[in-house]
Parts: structure tokens; C-alpha cells; sequence
């Protein structure tokens, strides 16, 4: 049933005969940059999506977003707690150096070490035993099943190359530190980095000792951050670039009409919501001193039954997001359509709870958003913000570009943000470890991403049990019960799932995942 989920939300494979094909350039734009060279420097998807051009997991996605051999050419459970692979022979980094079994290992260790992003992504595993050169064995702490499917985003980097470049840790997002492998990349994929300009434009080359099947046409990928929706439309109309996204809601009819370029829509995976501060004894930037409101349930209630979701949905998003209750979107294993209904938009019972827990008069509360990662989130961010102060709730909103938004927030700097999240495992386990449980003193990723920090304790021994559960039945009723919890203590926000919206040339052919993800291997153009 999962797969036949996934592969009904994995977007529209268009695909054309390599044969004869000429060799092209593609020139393609996002609204924000790679932050990053790095594959574990930031949990995020255009950052995970650009360097998985360059650097490759054990296990990957197909186009239907089903598991394929990677650099492992295959797995199995050889014991409740032990996994073991056998590593793809002959695969070569781009500076030529071999990829062993030691990468593997080192892999892991930097994954899981100091100022890594993707730690909840190895959270599970205990060691890695060296077998040989091209065999390994992958411990987990616990009988841990859905391993393969949870460490697609896990990708292999160079021992020898890391070390000899001083980048041996991630560049810490959380810091501001950056390193050799911020700028520079060394990986096993189909493109290698040409030039890197933070911020301007990066240029990737196919690898040309690629050990995978060639199905692309491209010479050389130029990708351009292009934050001016109209700047970014510009661009595209006039045949500055081949592909862009997202394309802005109002121009989708304009650019559909254009009989040279086409609009790519599809459902996504990822789920909006708002996060809120219930660690701090007093929140920050707010008139309330020596205790934090957001504490009080009945406070997160009154925020969520302030936010209009259908106003958004059609005045903001212009109907393309779906309203959601959960932290998951349908696709997602263990997604539960009976839990996915809203707590209704009502500001009189928002003020009535708001006053019986000693805010009849309302507060201050100051606010984060992006404004170049999300569709429509600094809109949406001031939509929010306006309707809370229709329940005398004053919103300090600070809305600037991801590069300083992801720093700030990823240090818990925050009292209340919004935020997008698509499993990568494709499995209701991630949200629950990496968003909803209790921030683990021992960073081994659990709660990674929970930043406003809140916690119940069923919820977590709940996330513990489902990683180890292999009933179905037994697991989907841990699952639904872990977000009931959540939802009716309002843990967070939910708001909605955004649509996917890409605008191209009638001439460039790719495939669109529902994770939102384009990878240059299966690019052609025309």
C-alpha cells in the first residue's frame, strides 16, 4: 500500500529517447541558494537535492521514490539488530581515490559528530563494522526495520579527502563556521563542481567515470539563486534560464498560455507549520515577564483556533495547499486520515482561552519566517500575524532570507516560527524522532528539530516503540497514538501542504518527485 501511495504522489516522470540527443547546458533557478557545498551541514531540501547531484547514500530513490541501490549494491537484516551491505566495487571519487568500506565508516562518524544537520538520519545506528573493503555491517542500538528506507539522505564523502582538507566536521550552520567542504565537493555522483559562487551561481559538469547509467544530455548545469518572484518569471519568459521554481501562484495561467514554456504542478510531501517556544521560562522579544505563555495549552489552542487556514489557503496560497491537522502529509506511512481534522477557526473561543489563562488583554510575541524558502512564507507569516492580533495577540514579525533564518532558528533563537518538513524516510518514525519528541541531551537526533522543545513523555516511549515495531497493525496504532497526543496538545501548528509548481521550457524533460527534489541525472532538453 505504501509504495502504491508513493508512486501515485511521485509526480510526473516525462521521458525521452537519449538517442541522438544533443549534448545541451541547463540553466535553472530556486528562490534561495544551496547554502552549502556540504551534505550535512543543513537538513534542508535544496540543499540536500543540489549536493545529492555530487554525493550519493548507500541506498537511493527511484523516480517513483522507491529504494534503489546506491553505492550499496545490496542489504538484508542478518540479525534483529544488524544490517549487512555490500558495497558497489570499482565506484571512484571524483578525484579519482577509491570508495571503501572506511569511507563508510567515516561517513557515520561525521554524520553523527559535531555541527552535523542530518544526525537523526544515523540516530538509529550503534556502529558500523568494517567486514572488507566492500562489506559492512551496520549495528543498530535496537531491532530497527525501516533502516534502508531512513538513510536515503545519508550520503558517502571522502576519508582521505576530508581529512587532508580540514573538513573532517560539517561546517555548523548553528556557528556560522564554514570549511574546505563548504565551497568544494569530492563525491561519487553523476556531476562534479565546476565553480562556486555563494549566493550568484554554481556550475556542476557530468562526471565522466560516473559508475551508473547515463540518462541525461547535459553538459553543464547552472544553477542561479533568483529571490524577485518577477525577476525569476522574467528570466524564464525571456530564455535567460530553461526551469524554474517555485513559480509564483498568480503566474501560473500566464506562463501556461506562453505556447514555448509549460507548467510542472503536483502534489507535495512537505508540511507546513508553526513551531512555539514552550522551553524558556520567559519568550523572547515579549511584554510578558518571568513566565512564558505559550506553557499553557490553552494558549497554543488559541493560536491555532486564531489562524484562518481556509483564508490562507485561498487568499495567500490561491488554492494550491492543502489544509492539513497533522505533521504529515497522505503518502506518508502511517499518515491517519480519521486524526486529519482541524480544530475549527474561532477567535471568540481563541480570546475566551486566551483570558482563562490570564491573558485577557493579550501579550507580545515576536515572530521568525523566511522569506525565500517556502511558497508564499513571509505572506503567510504576516496572514498569521494579523489574525492573531484580532485576538489582541501582537506579533513582532522578522521575516529575512534563509541563510540568516536556518542559523538563527537551528540555535532555538526563536519563540515561534514556521517551518516545512518532508520525511525523508517517507515514514511517520522521522517527524516523530527529529520534530516531536523530547530534545535528547545525548545528540544523537532525536528531537534534532523539535525547537520549541516540547515534550511528553508517552509521546516519546510511543517514537521508541514504533522505530523497533514490525506489526503493522501494532505500529499504525502507536503512530496514531503518538499524534493524537501531539495534536491535542497542540505541540505545533500544522497549517498546510503546499503544492509543487515548476515552470520550464516545452523542450526540458525531468522528473518532479513529491519530495520536491530534481535531479540532474534525468534531465534532457531538447
Amino acid at each position: 500500500m505504501k509504495n502504491r501511495l508513493l508512486a501515485g504522489l511521485a509526480g510526473v516522470v516525462l521521458a525521452v529517447a537519449l538517442a541522438g540527443a544533443q549534448a545541451k547546458t541547463f540553466k535553472y533557478a530556486d528562490q534561495g541558494d544551496a547554502l552549502s557545498m556540504d551534505p550535512m551541514m543543513l537538513n534542508e531540501s535544496l540543499l540536500l537535492n543540489f549536493t545529492g547531484n555530487m554525493y550519493e547514500p548507500l541506498i537511493e530513490r527511484g523516480k517513483k521514490l522507491e529504494l534503489a541501490p546506491g553505492l550499496a549494491t545490496d542489504w538484508k537484516q542478518t540479525a534483529p539488530t544488524v544490517w549487512r551491505f555490500t558495497l558497489r566495487k570499482g565506484v571512484k571519487f571524483h578525484d579519482g581515490t577509491p570508495f571503501t568500506a572506511d569511507d563508510v565508516i567515516f561517513s557515520y562518524e561525521r554524520a553523527k559528530g559535531e555541527g552535523s544537520d542530518i544526525k537523526s538520519y544515523v540516530g538509529a545506528v550503534k556502529e558500523i563494522k568494517k567486514i572488507d573493503d566492500h562489506t559492512i555491517d551496520i549495528v543498530t542500538s535496537t531491532p530497527f526495520p525501516i533502516l534502508p528506507q531512513v538513510i536515503t539522505q545519508w550520503r558517502m564523502m571522502s576519508k582521505a579527502w576530508c581529512e587532508k582538507h580540514n573538513a573532517v566536521n560539517p561546517s555548523d550552520v548553528r556557528k556560522g563556521v564554514e570549511n574546505y567542504a563548504s565551497t568544494h565537493a569530492n563525491g561519487t555522483g553523476p556531476f562534479m563542481l565546476k565553480a562556486r559562487e555563494p549566493g550568484v551561481r554554481t556550475v556542476l559538469v557530468p562526471n565522466p567515470n560516473w559508475w551508473g547509467k547515463k540518462e541525461h544530455n547535459l553538459t553543464e548545469a547552472i544553477f542561479t539563486p533568483i529571490g524577485n518572484n518577477a525577476t525569476r518569471v522574467a528570466a524564464l519568459i525571456s530564455g535567460e534560464i530553461d526551469m524554474m521554481q517555485p513559480v509564483p501562484l498568480q503566474d501560473v495561467a500566464r506562463i501556461n498560455a506562453n505556447p514555448k514554456l509549460k507548467v510542472l504542478q503536483g502534489p507535495e510531501l512537505r508540511t507546513i507549520f508553526l513551531g512555539m517556544d514552550q522551553a524558556r521560562n520567559e519568550l523572547l522579544f515579549s511584554n510578558v515577564k518571568g513566565k512564558n505563555p505559550l506553557k499553557d495549552v490553552r494558549v497554543r489552542r488559541a493560536f491555532y483556533q486564531a489562524i484562518d487556514i481556509v483564508a490562507i489557503q485561498k487568499r495567500i496560497m490561491r488554492g494550491a495547499s492543502t489544509p492539513t491537522a497533522l505533521m504529515v502529509a497522505p503518502g506518508i506511512n502511517g499518515f491517519d486520515k480519521s486524526l486529519n481534522g482541524r480544530y475549527p477557526y474561532d477567535p471568540k473561543a481563541a480570546k475566551k482561552l486566551l483570558a482563562d489563562a490570564g491573558y485577557a488583554q493579550g501579550f507580545e510575541i515576536g515572530m521568525n519566517c523566511p522569506n525565500d524558502r517556502y511558497v508564499n512564507d513571509a505572506e503567510i507569516c504576516q496572514a498569521v500575524a494579523a489574525m492573531l492580533a484580532k485576538v489582541s495577540v501582537k506579533v513582532n514579525l522578522t521575516a529575512e532570507p534563509k541563510a540568516t533564518y536556518f542559523p538563527k532558528i537551528l540555535k532555538r533563537d526563536t519563540s515561534f516560527y514556521l517551518l516545512g518538513w518532508t520525511p525523508g524516510s517517507y515514514d511517520s518514525h522521522n517527524p516523530l524522532f527529529a520534530l516531536m519528541a523530547t530534545p535528547a541531551a545525548e545528540p544523537k537526533g532525536q528531537g534534532q528539530f523539535n525547537l520549541g522543545s516540547y515534550s511528553n513523555k508517552r509521546l516519546d516511549a510511543l517514537t521508541a516503540k514504533i522505530s523497533s515495531e514490525t506489526d503493522p497493525q501494532k505500529r499504525q496504532a502507536m503512530i496514531s497514538e503518538a499524534f493524537k497526543i501531539h495534536k491535542e496538545e497542540f505541540g505545533h501548528i500544522p497549517l498546510h501542504q503546499q503544492a509543487l509548481s515548476w515552470g520550464m521550457k516545452k523542450g526540458v524533460h525531468l522528473v518532479q518527485l513529491a519530495d520536491n527534489f530534481n535531479y540532474l541525472r534525468w534531465v534532457t532538453i531538447e
